[in-house]
């Protein structure tokens, strides 16, 4: 097998395409031949040394993959050779094979493309969790989703749509706001022409978002959360601009407003049941149609470091996919 090996964490740069004895698993995990592998914003941090996972050296990157089981080691029953499978585990998904756990791999029904799959646990079950667990999102609400043409904002405006609410959806370009209207906003803002509560403020008649879905942090939150209705819900998702940003504490008092944290995997790990329904859920939504993937480009596995840099600089919109050439 062949993997991205990361020796020393300080950048994409380290990163070396080795080759490695095929492993063996060992009790509760499978090998699969990885088929495709999606590029997230974690993937660029852990090479960096600046995530809060530090895997132990040396480790494969790759958080989020899809393939076909080859074998399974003890105690693993729900999985046979030849499945197909997805599976978000951290670390092991940019090579040709890898050791992957057998309580995190996701069985895929028939007709769910492996480039969907390997761009499809993370973003939708973290805005699944968001929007309908931890925002409580009700039929007719209307959301206002930052950051909004990347992986979890298309993410958030298909399934916001699905549960039949109002979406608004904020992009740094007039493409990428382009983008956000085919997956079904209602309405958008380019948050980097004017002023974003002005924005907000004519986009809701006034009322502001009852529920804000904030992957990115940074400058916009203020004005976002000034501009939230009344008994808002103010998601905090992620800080992908870099800057965590401070609010003043008056401001949920005079909005009757909540910030609510979503942390999805310390979801699933202390609530599996109740993930494992959601995650079922979301696989029925995609059989019918109502969610899918949002993909910017597959590109072929050899050309990581070039993936990397499109990330990096903020081009990719959805999901960029890497795939094993057959």
């Amino acid at each position: 097998m062949h993997a991205w090996l990361c020796t020393t964490p300080t950048g994409v740069d380290q990163l070396q395409w080795t080759q490695l004895p095929t492993p063996t698993p060992g009790p509760g995990q499978v090998l699969l031949e990885v088929k495709a592998a999606s590029l997230n914003f974690p993937d660029l941090l852990i090479v960096q040394n600046k995530y809060q996972m530090k895997p132990e050296l040396p480790f494969v990157p790759g958080s989020e993959y899809a393939g076909v089981v080859q074998a399974v080691g003890e105690g693993v029953s729900h999985l046979s050779v030849g499945q197909r499978v997805a599976c978000l585990s951290g670390t092991g998904g940019f090579g040709t094979h890898t050791l992957a756990p057998a309580a995190l791999c996701m069985p895929l029904p028939d007709g769910f493309s492996f480039v969907d799959a390997a761009a499809f646990i993370m973003t939708y079950a973290t805005s699944h969790h968001a929007l309908i667990d931890r925002g409580q999102l009700r039929a007719g609400e209307t959301v206002l989703v930052l950051g909004a043409a990347g992986g979890v904002g298309t993410a958030a405006i298909q399934i916001a749509k699905a549960a039949g609410a109002r979406v608004i959806a904020a992009a740094s370009t007039d493409e990428k706001c382009a983008l956000c209207k085919a997956q079904g906003a209602d309405a958008t803002i380019n948050y980097s022409q004017g002023d974003l509560r002005a924005a907000i403020k004519q986009a809701t008649d006034g009322k502001g978002p009852d529920v804000v879905y904030d992957p990115v942090g940074g400058d916009f939150a203020e004005p976002a959360f000034r501009s939230i209705a009344w008994r808002g819900r103010y998601l905090i998702v992620g800080f992908a601009a870099g800057p965590i940003p401070a609010l003043p504490l008056n401001l949920p008092l005079l909005k009757g407003a909540s910030l609510v944290g979503v942390f999805w995997g310390e979801f699933s790990r202390r609530e599996p049941k109740a993930n494992a329904a959601m995650m079922q859920e979301l696989a029925q939504w995609y059989g019918q149609g109502k969610i899918k993937p949002v993909i910017d480009r597959t590109m072929p596995m050899a050309e990581l470091h070039a993936a990397y840099t499109r990330m990096g600089s903020r081009q990719v919109q959805g999901k960029l996919v890497m795939v094993n050439e057959q």
